[in-house]
């Protein structure tokens, strides 16, 4: 007779605050029940890691999965296929999709639609419009508010100071920023772009949308922030200015979080990548990038979400300003941050489990994910840290098949991971018959 829905044997696990040990691990229902050096029981179903590296599965913070409106680009279905794929258990889902989720029936609407068809944890962000407060307070069960400050994807934007006072004034969730200015980005945008008719180099997007725009978005937040001791996260954190204001300014109840993008590109890729490196907030200088690095590593920003923002490859191939901004990545986070750890001593695996599993669960209060221990979700991921391979467009599971990483060679790929005690990927396959859960947030 078998004990336990499932056992996975002598897996290098990561723990915080110690160094991996090889262990067994047994779950049940959907929880981690026992942990082990061996376990002498039967389960239904076993996984023999053979000594590859166990770790918590990863929180996605930010992601545009496209459903409804676009989903030629991305879908909850393919999102979390791509999300498992990667070692992504959870992720939050961001509200400008078309029509935007802005009220108690757009997120039902997006709940039924993910417990349908989502192959990992699903949790959703509700919209701010100008004049929708009491939605975004009392719309449940929702993560956080989302405020466009500035003009990005989709039609949501707030940015008067009278709405964002109000918003901020009243409530208590969490509101996290899309930081860019408004009024500089109309600015700039006439400057270089004028009526629309002027074919530009893609590399003027990071000009257009500078360090300034970014700045002056994110000082205006945490002051409303501090005005009114309300919990604000910061989106996608770009710049070595912002870094160094909020390392004097950052509260307690204001968390940061910066993107793969930003950590392994800079302007330099425009060359390479054109209108594929474009995305908003844009990438940057090599002196950002190395500033978000030590951000990560001082605590001013506190963990890592992809903003996985796919377009087609047609779509992206526009010449520039037509080509849309943003670009998949919720596949290739983890495997990128583990060659950086191992391969390029940019940080440790203690690290790794701060910035993408135990701080989103903190930030978020989603209680008992990002740890191994007993008690704790059955979330998992277990990757191979001893062989590489590349990025290829042709085993990404997004529906727009390309990564502007392709090419680029990383270890740490995931040979399994596991959803609330169930196999969700194994073999480069998705188990189809495996479903995430709704994420609950503590209050």
């Amino acid at each position: 007779m078998t004990k336990y829905d499932l056992i996975i044997r002598d897996a290098l696990a990561l723990f915080d605050g110690r160094d991996p040990v090889i262990c067994d691990v047994a779950c049940s229902n959907g929880t981690i029940e026992r942990i082990d050096s061996a376990i002498d029981a039967r389960a239904a179903k076993e996984i023999h890691a053979d000594g590859n590296l166990l770790i918590p599965g990863v929180i996605d913070a930010q992601v545009h999965f496209r459903d409804p409106g676009n989903t030629h680009k991305e879908d909850l279905a393919s999102g979390s296929r791509a999300a498992v794929s990667g070692g992504v258990t959870s992720f939050l889902e961001m509200p400008n999709t078309s029509p935007p989720t802005i009220d108690q029936n757009a997120l039902d609407n997006k709940l039924a639609r993910a417990a349908e068809c989502s192959v990992a944890n699903y949790g959703f962000f509700i919209g701010a419009t100008s004049d929708n407060l009491d939605s975004i307070n009392n719309a449940h069960p929702a993560c956080g508010i989302k405020i466009f400050m500035g003009s990005s994807t989709g039609t949501l934007l707030v940015y008067e100071d009278e709405h964002l006072d109000n918003i901020f004034a009243n409530g208590n969730r969490l509101i996290a920023v899309h930081a860019e200015d408004e009024q500089r980005l109309r600015e700039r945008q006439q400057m270089f772009v004028g009526d629309g008719t002027n074919k530009l180099d893609v590399a003027m997007h990071s000009e257009i949308r500078d360090d300034i725009c970014a700045l002056l978005a994110t000082e205006r937040a945490v002051r409303l922030s501090r005005k009114y001791n309300r919990r604000l996260h910061v989106l996608h954190l770009t710049s070595a200015r912002e870094v160094e204001f909020l390392r004097q300014n950052k509260t307690s109840h204001i968390t940061v979080e910066c993107t793969p993008n930003h950590l392994f590109m800079t302007v330099q890729d425009y060359e390479r990548l054109q209108s594929r490196a474009q995305m908003n907030p844009p990438i940057r200088s090599a002196h950002d990038q190395q500033t978000l690095w030590e951000g990560l590593h001082d605590g001013t920003i506190d963990f890592i979400a992809t903003d996985h923002a796919p377009h087609t490859r047609q779509e992206k191939d526009q010449p520039y300003p037509a080509s849309p901004s943003g670009m998949p990545g919720v596949e290739t986070s983890l495997p990128l941050m583990l060659t950086a750890c191992l391969m390029d001593n940019k940080c440790s695996l203690q690290d790794i489990l701060k910035w993408m599993c135990m701080g989103p669960a903190q930030a978020y209060r989603i209680p008992n994910k990002g740890k191994i221990e007993v008690g704790y979700d059955a979330d998992l991921a277990i990757c191979d840290i001893e062989n590489s391979r590349p990025v290829e467009d042709n085993r990404l599971f997004t529906k727009v098949k390309w990564s502007p990483f392709s090419g680029k060679e990383l270890i740490g790929w995931p040979k399994w991971t596991v959803v609330g005690g169930k196999i969700a990927f194994a073999d480069s396959k998705i188990c189809e018959d495996t479903r995430g859960s709704q994420i609950k947030f503590e209050t």
